[in-house]
């Protein structure tokens, strides 16, 4: 019982979270075109500035992410949750109190600043929180709970923004995200790890071998270890080729995901004169969408169809929803596509579930931060290839006529994602292959 209301607390606390990130996510366009560009719906600096601050992010986390899922280990998720979501207040209240030019640059700079550690910090340590508290057979619907109430908070966030003023929105945004840090403070309980539950991957036998010295060396050397190293991470591409696919194939899916995101709100303000309410629009349609395929849908397909054919099928409608954009005709084709949604929202809980059947339960936060880290490297390259296709095709410089080419690149990328998810192969866990070895 004490875990189920741990669970619950945690999903609350996301909700909230992610109600005031996603808040903000239909504005941040028009407030970045507003301050650099005003009056225009192309806009080159916007793309390239963008762009840059998403890579320079995604850099970052990168470094960040594995440390992050490595120090929840051995701090507890609830010490390490504490940071990035007390984080994520700074950039908003800026934009809260102003968003003239000089605190847009003071958002960006802080932006950057902050969601080096906080952007896939949360999600990455609430999966290994939950991984903690759910048993191996029924992680997939956890996960997609989890990923449903995220879409949830979404919809939520995104149906207000379409009724609020541009000021109002960065307000209450600013209010939730405090409440966010708050209400995880006081309620949520920190998951207790088990390290008897299975042995680790990571060998520490020649290390405990060396530390019988004295206490005090013993403690600094075990908070070195803390620090992720290339062969901890070599060590858990090793442990099965299921993991080394499920980290192939997070890479190109995030690749594709932050190759999107970062290219059709300009490529819709562009070609379809999109705004903040158009914006709101269409999210509050993939979020429904998505809610409902994480909430009802995949608790019941995960046990049947089982994580990696569902995988396979979240991959595909996500290739073929990101090529529908590309190739829009009129302005409702962007709102049906979206309704895909209810199927490629599969493929990010699938591949964490798949990740946490393969390694131990003292081991969650370090294999959930390396896939985190897998999406952040993505999230450093998509925006260098990305960015100067869609800055290209949106402006009258392009050597041919087709605004979306840039975004039917990145559906190449999902298809790379998609094909190598048809080469996994459903395979025991790990931690019940060493169960039934010590048998």
């Amino acid at each position: 019982m004490e875990k189920l209301s741990g669970l619950s607390h945690l999903f609350m606390t996301i909700f909230l979270h992610n109600f005031a990130t996603f808040m903000v996510v239909p504005a941040i366009t028009d407030v970045t075109m507003a301050a650099l560009c005003p009056g225009r719906d192309e806009c080159s600096l916007a793309i390239y500035i963008s762009g840059f601050q998403q890579a320079i992010i995604g850099l970052g986390s990168f470094v960040l992410m594995p440390l992050v899922g490595n120090l929840s280990d051995k701090y507890g998720r609830k010490a390490l949750l504490t940071l990035p979501i007390t984080l994520a207040i700074i950039p908003l209240a800026i934009l809260a109190y102003s968003r003239t030019r000089s605190f847009f640059y003071a958002y960006y700079v802080f932006k950057i600043l902050t969601a080096m550690f906080c952007e896939g910090s949360v999600h990455c340590l609430a999966l290994a929180y939950v991984a903690d508290n759910v048993p191996e057979g029924r992680r997939a619907s956890a996960f997609g709970i989890l990923s449903g109430i995220g879409s949830c908070a979404f919809v939520c966030g995104t149906l207000l923004t379409r009724f609020l003023s541009t000021a109002s929105t960065f307000q209450v945004a600013t209010a939730m995200a405090m409440l966010s840090a708050v209400y995880m403070r006081v309620f949520l309980p920190d998951s207790l790890l088990n390290d008897n539950l299975s042995t680790p991957i990571i060998s520490k036998e020649n290390f405990n071998g060396i530390v019988n010295q004295d206490e005090e060396s013993s403690k600094k050397m075990q908070a070195f270890k803390t620090m992720p190293s290339i062969e901890d991470m070599l060590a858990l591409l090793k442990c099965s080729m299921t993991f080394s696919q499920a980290a192939i194939i997070s890479f190109f899916s995030n690749l594709a995901d932050v190759g999107l995101h970062a290219s059709l709100l300009y490529y819709l303000k562009a070609r379809f004169h999109f705004n903040k309410n158009q914006f709101a629009d269409l999210m509050v349609i993939t979020g429904v969408a998505g809610t409902v395929s994480q909430l009802l849908l995949m608790p019941v397909l995960a046990p049947s169809l089982g994580e990696e054919r569902l995988l396979s099928i979240g991959l595909f409608f996500n290739c073929a929803h990101i090529l529908f954009y590309s190739i829009a005709w009129s302005f409702w084709v962007p709102y049906a596509v979206a309704v895909f949604s209810l199927f490629y929202v599969f493929s990010q809980p699938c591949i964490r579930s798949i990740v946490s059947k393969q390694v131990g339960s003292c081991e969650q936060g370090k294999a959930q931060g390396f896939i985190s880290g897998m999406g952040s490297f993505a999230q450093v390259a998509s925006p260098l290839v990305f960015s100067p296709l869609t800055a290209l095709f949106l402006s009258e410089r392009a050597p041919f006529y087709f605004p979306g080419f840039s975004i039917m690149c990145v559906g190449f990328a999902s298809m790379i994602a998609f094909v190598q998810s048809l080469m996994i192969s459903a395979i025991p866990p790990i931690s019940s292959q060493r169960a039934g070895n010590g048998n």
